[in-house]
């Protein structure tokens, strides 16, 4: 059958292509900053198979480093930016997105939260965009040291963050 890699192991046949395709996929949305439970959730495997998969292919050693800033006006230069410094975890949203994610019910918002703290308290350097506020009680909610650049601006409008500067504070936590 084209397409198809079969591999006989003891009584089981296995399909080396299905296998390929769901690492590709848990790589893909790794990389797209989903968690590694909800890259588990979605594909239905254990979450413990995605993050020693990622161990597998782990090339730098070190502390890993974690962006979150919300609300952000240009998401996509920002995104870009990290992704490409090798930033392990994002979770950027713009100004809709923001209230998308807070329309949610009181223990589903809770639940989503808790999870996303937990993620992030997983990497050794956190930076955070946000307002002075709310970046400030981030900080005291992760109980870790964090780089922060706050915005000026008022809270609940979007704040456009220096690319530049980002990658320069992400080179500078690398070396």
């Amino acid at each position: 059958m084209a397409g198809f890699e079969f591999q006989r192991i003891g009584d089981k046949l296995i399909d080396r292509s299905k296998i390929d395709r769901t690492v590709e996929e848990i790589l893909r949305l790794r990389a797209q900053g989903h968690s590694q439970q909800e890259v588990a959730n979605r594909l239905s495997v254990d979450r413990t198979f995605v993050s020693r998969l990622e161990g597998i292919g782990e090339v730098r050693k070190g502390g890993s480093i974690a962006v979150v800033g919300f609300p952000v006006a240009n998401k996509e230069e920002i995104t870009t930016a990290a992704r490409e410094e090798g930033v392990d975890f994002l979770f950027v949203l713009s100004h809709q997105e923001r209230w998308d994610f807070l329309d949610k019910t009181g223990v589903v918002l809770f639940e989503e939260v808790m999870e996303l703290v937990t993620e992030v308290r997983r990497h050794g350097a956190v930076i955070i965009l946000g307002h002075n506020k709310p970046a400030l009680f981030i900080k005291a909610l992760l109980d870790r040291d964090v780089t922060v650049h706050q915005m000026a601006q008022t809270p609940g409008t979007e704040g456009h963050f220096d690319a530049g500067a980002l990658r320069r504070v992400v080179k500078s936590i690398k070396s």
